[in-house]
């Protein structure tokens, strides 16, 4: 029985959390508005660019974002 409550529990709680983002993010209860720089994709391109743009001086040519990429630079065991 206690394992029901604590399940219900962390679901109803996840329930809320959801609905929370919703209406604060998504529904704007406290005003705002979406800005320019997230909402179009075109300005989104053109920062990417600027960035693969920037030399890198550290290290091997690798991209700012490699998570988003998918290519990482991985360094063997034996170095």
């Amino acid at each position: 029985m206690t394992t029901a409550k604590i399940v219900g529990a962390v679901v109803a709680s996840g329930l809320i959390a959801y609905a929370c983002d919703i209406f604060i993010a998504d529904k704007k209860i406290f005003g705002g508005s979406t800005p320019k720089t997230v909402a179009d994709k075109e300005w989104w391109e053109e920062t990417d660019k600027k960035f693969q743009a920037w030399p890198r001086t550290a290290g091997p040519p690798v991209v700012m974002n490699p998570i988003s990429r998918q290519n990482f630079i991985v360094k063997s065991s034996s170095e």
